[in-house]
């Protein structure tokens, strides 16, 4: 192969060793990636988790009405070793504040189902 078959090469002289950016570009790039993809993810998974949050309340309160009707509130909390494992846990409240388990609702949340 000579230059003759790729004429854009006849003047190209390597840079050597050289990187062609310096350290500092490469790390500011990189500050820079990161603070860009923490920008575009963040909110979604805040929204994510916002109406996960609310959904779970909506739902244990409703559940928490139909299976223990003396109770004066209900809470939902994420439990990674809940009763039946991980995922949301639904709790009825009494007057003194503690809670009675009354369902799991699962690791995502739904509106609640048709009860029996």
């Amino acid at each position: 192969m000579t230059y003759d078959d790729h004429p854009e090469l006849a003047e190209y002289e390597p840079l050597g060793e050289r990187p062609l950016r310096g350290r500092g570009m490469t790390v500011a790039s990189r500050v820079f990636v990161v603070v860009a993809l923490g920008a575009l993810l963040l909110p979604g998974i805040l929204l994510t988790i916002s109406i996960q949050t609310q959904t779970a309340d909506y739902t244990c309160a409703v559940y928490a009405r139909q299976y223990q009707p003396e109770s004066v509130g209900s809470s939902a909390r994420f439990e990674l070793m809940g009763p039946l494992g991980p995922g949301w846990q639904c709790y009825a409240l009494n007057t003194e504040g503690d809670g009675t388990w009354v369902a799991p609702l699962g690791l995502i949340p739904s509106a609640p189902h048709r009860l029996p």
